[in-house]
């Protein structure tokens, strides 16, 4: 009897193939490794059909499901208590002058109001930003060590989609 090949898993990676992993996420597009140099001769129309850059699927694309999912949890959380305690601020706040417990000024309720709805804005981005964008690592409760590192990349990315205009 032959045997059949074995899949290999994770555990199987060269440390060649685990670096490349450490450096680009599943769903991140890959980067051109070189770059012409401005000494090279300009190539004449017909050539440049032939160096047209490969479309990436939407599977390649997509961000994960788990990925999608711990930032969909996080969003929720650090998004949904500011925003929850923003109108919250209008109920209470008409208790309180409807009672004639004591005056409460408009424009303090409108600013107590707009500041949790403005850190529920900010929980949004902090909610995609502190979730770990690998699979296979959950992350912290507050998920900063993430931000950092995700933040990092997000800038990374702008400064260098800046150079290339």
């Amino acid at each position: 009897m032959a045997s059949e090949p074995q899949p290999k898993s994770k555990a199987d990676n060269t440390p060649k193939e685990s670096d490349q992993a450490k450096e680009r996420l599943p769903f991140e597009p890959k980067k051109n490794a070189k770059k012409p140099a401005k000494n090279q001769p300009v190539t004449s129309v017909g050539d440049k059909k032939d160096n047209k850059p490969r479309s990436v699927s939407k599977e390649a694309m997509a961000i994960p499901e788990a990925v999608s999912q711990r930032m969909i949890s996080r969003m929720a959380l650090f998004s949904g208590i500011p925003t929850f305690l923003g109108i919250a601020t209008f109920i209470i706040s008409y208790f309180v002058v409807s009672h004639a417990w004591f005056n409460l000024p408009n424009p303090a309720v409108v600013l107590v109001s707009m500041g949790f709805f403005g850190l529920g804005g900010l929980g949004l981005t902090y909610g995609v930003l502190s979730a770990s964008w690998d699979e296979e690592t959950s992350g912290s409760k507050l998920g900063w060590e993430q931000f950092t590192t995700n933040w990092g990349r997000m800038t990374a990315a702008w400064r260098s989609s800046k150079q290339k205009n």
